[in-house]
Order: C-alpha cells, then structure tokens, then sequence
C-alpha cells in the first residue's frame, strides 16, 4: 500500500490512527504490531509470515545474546543472527523472482538492533509486542528510514502526542505527499520521455529529470514517514539534508539516504576497522562497504558498478581530491558534485527496467555529445516547455530556499499563520489528491529495493 494511494488516505490512515488514539496507552504498541501486519498484508499478503518470521527470529537471538553465559556463546549467536538475516536477505535478492517489499529495510533495522544488544549499546527487548511493534511499524517498514532501534527504544517504552505534534506531523506528511505526487511523478514523466530520445540536449535532461525524480520520490517518502511516526510519538532520524548542494562526493553521502549510509559506516566499514589500520586499508575498506552497498539495492550489475563507481570517487577525494576542492570556488564544487552525481545516476537507473547497461552508457555519452547532436527535436522542445515551470520548482525545492522562505514569512508574520499551517497544507493536500485521482502515473521506485 503506498502512502500516495487513495486506500491508504481516505481508509487506512483515518481509521487506524483514530483506533491507536482510542486505545489505553498499553495496548498501543500491540496495535502498532497488528496495524502494520495489516499494512503490510495489504501489499505483500504471501510475504507477512516472513517479515513476523524476521522479528520473532531476532527477538529470541537478542535474548539470547543478552542471556549467553559468556561472550564466546553471545558472539556465536551473533554470528548465526547475521546469517539468518544476511542469507534471507541474498536469497530474495539474488534468487528469487520477486522481492518481498521492504525486506531491505527491516532485515537490515532487525540486524542493527542484534548487533547493538551484542555491543550491549542497548539493552535487549523483553517485550515480544514492542519488538514486534518496532520492526513493523507501519510509517517506515516498507521504505525507511532505516531506524535503529535505539533511536526510538524510549518511545516505544513511553511516548505522548500533543496537539502539537500531531499538526506538525500532518503538514510533513503531506509536504512528503506533495513532493512524491506533484513533483517526483512530474519528473518520472519526463524522464520517461527524453531517456527514449536521440539528442545530447534530451540525454542531459533526462538524468537532470531521474535525479528529480529519485530525489523527490525517495525523500517525499521520508518525509511522510517522519510525519506519520510523530502523529503517533515517534521522532525517526532525518533521511537527506539537501544532497545536490552538496561540495564533493564525500559530503553528498552525508546528505543522502543518511541513514543507509550511518548504518554502512557503523556496522561494515567501522568494523573492518575503517581508516585505522593504514591508507591501503582505508581504501580497501571503502571499496568493501560501497560494493556492498551497491548489491543492498539489487542484484543487478549496474548496482554493483554504481557502488564501486562511488567507491572509487571517494577513494580519490580521500587522497587528493578534497583538498584541491577546497582551493575552487563553492560554484565549481557543486559543479564537479553535480556532475557525477548524474554519472552516479545514469548508472543506477541502469537496472533493465528503465534502461539495460548499454543504453545507460549511450544516455552518458549522448549527454556528453559523443554520437549525438546538441539539437532539440519539435517534440522534445514542446515537452520541455510543458515541464518548464516544475523544472523550476524542482531545482529550487531541492535548496534549503522553500525551507528559509517558509521560515522567514513565519517568523516575521508577513503572511498569517492561519495560510501557512492549514490553508496551504489544505491546497497541497487537494492538489495531490486531485493528481492521483486523474493520474494512473504513480510509483515509487524504492519499493524495488
């Protein structure tokens, strides 16, 4: 069920916040647990004994860990929680024909919390309910982000929702909504079409568009999620902090998919023993933890290539590269981030649903001139002029302006807060539902992974 559907507005959402508020505050989490079982079944009916396996699974191995009578059993049972969920995770991956939704996310929030019990940074979870309750709850179960479970052990324990929190939580949600329906879908349209083009000019508008899309899909989601866990007294980490203002690619990994990359960082390229242990070392590390997280989002090569695309980008920026950026202008490093940050994308899309290997390739060397022409066809002009005014929007929410705009009026009153806090979320509610309703363009690309 995606966030952006008619049944999850107007049925799911309505209903089951309106049973959690009714219910004493000790049956709550039990309804977190059934109410995203029910979410989840929607969608992936025959995969919900999975997810349920997962939890329960991870549950008795963190017991377990906390219980083992010396640290030589507790490692051992680490070691077997690891390949539980590492070897379910790979074979959904690499040998089954579908992917149950979400796998990616709860396997890896399941495998963080065994490996914190294990650090003993947090203390193992007696309650199977709350467990439960935190491994499927519904606003971040199927896309993120990825919460670990120290982050909201306290608040499964004990939370309230204010008044406050709940509008708060309702104007992020549909800001999350606007972004993935009015903008995101926008931008899959038009990459749809100038990635099928011949022209240099329509390969680099359709990576300009992917990367739209991508951004505004993914982090409109997060955004929603973020919404929704503080209507019910959650407070889950911010997902992406601006990535396409970023100076280099070292700073874009702090900006985007933020807590991917935490989790990449903590529990691989930490462990093996991250930049300690020599330059060689480092590099190695790095070139592990980025093919890694390549395959995390697919078994297809090009996901592969995209990691180690990375990986090799931020070796040379851990090894000169940085400090020559420093010496340019903050214009030139956004340029240089930019640039291959497109690279990055051209591959990522790469997958055999958009594009096969090869006709990614083309699209770079089309957008670099090789084998094309700089001309836009009558067609592609009139599809550019159509989209010209959400280009705009695009590459002007994906700044912090809105933000400090929105702020700025706020703060100083310029315009009433009656606008700002209901009438504007009511139009942009309105204006996305009105989308969905006359759009059958609605998807969400990290569903795949």
């Amino acid at each position: 069920m995606l966030f952006s559907s008619l049944e999850f507005l107007f049925l799911f959402l309505p209903l089951s916040t309106l049973i959690y508020f009714l219910l004493p505050r000790v049956c709550r989490n039990a309804w977190l647990l059934i109410s995203g079982s029910l979410f989840y079944a929607y969608g992936e009916p025959s995969y919900l004994p999975i997810m349920l396996l997962t939890a329960l699974a991870d549950y008795i191995f963190g017991i377990a860990i906390s219980k083992a009578r010396s640290r030589r059993v507790a490692r051992a049972i680490l070691w077997l929680a690891v390949a539980y969920n590492v070897t379910q995770l790979a074979y959904f991956k690499f040998f089954s024909s579908t992917l149950p939704i979400g796998i990616s996310f709860y396997s890896f929030q399941a495998l963080s919390y065994i490996i914190d019990v294990y650090r003993g940074s947090v203390k193992a979870e007696k309650s199977p309910v709350d467990f439960g309750a935190y491994v499927t709850l519904y606003p971040q179960l199927i896309a993120g982000p990825i919460v670990r479970y120290s982050d909201v052990a306290r608040e499964l324990r004990e939370r309230y929702t204010s008044l406050e929190d709940i509008s708060a939580g309702l104007r992020r949600f549909i800001a999350g909504l606007s972004k993935k329906v009015l903008l995101a879908n926008s931008a899959g349209e038009a990459w749809s079409f100038f990635s099928s083009e011949q022209g240099a000019v329509d390969s680099y508008l359709a990576i300009f568009f992917f990367a739209m899309q991508i951004y505004f899909d993914f982090s409109g989601y997060s955004d929603m999620a973020q919404g929704l866990g503080r209507m019910l007294g959650f407070h889950f980490p911010d997902n992406f902090n601006y990535p396409y203002t970023a100076r280099s690619i070292t700073d874009f990994w702090r900006r985007w998919h933020i807590t991917l990359s935490s989790f990449f960082r903590e529990y691989v390229y930490i462990s093996l023993g991250g930049n300690r242990r020599g330059r060689a070392r480092t590099y190695l590390n790095l070139l592990v933890t980025w093919a890694l997280t390549g395959i995390w989002h697919g078994g297809s090569l090009n996901f592969l290539l995209w990691g180690l695309y990375f990986a090799l980008v931020l070796v040379l920026e851990k090894a000169f590269l940085l400090k020559a950026l420093a010496k340019v202008p903050i214009f030139l490093q956004r340029v240089y981030s930019l640039a291959l940050i497109g690279i990055g994308w051209a591959i990522f899309a790469s997958d055999g649903d958009a594009l096969t290997l090869k006709e990614g390739a083309e699209l770079l060397l089309r957008a670099i001139g090789v084998g094309a022409d700089g001309s836009l066809s009558p067609l592609s002009r009139y599809e550019l002029l159509r989209h010209l005014p959400l280009t705009i929007i695009m590459a002007l929410g994906a700044t912090p302006l809105p933000k400090r705009l929105y702020i700025y009026f706020a703060e100083k009153g310029k315009i009433p807060t009656l606008v700002l806090g209901l009438l504007l979320p009511i139009a942009a509610l309105t204006l996305s539902v009105a989308y969905i309703v006359n759009s059958g363009y609605n998807p969400f690309l990290y569903f795949r992974f």
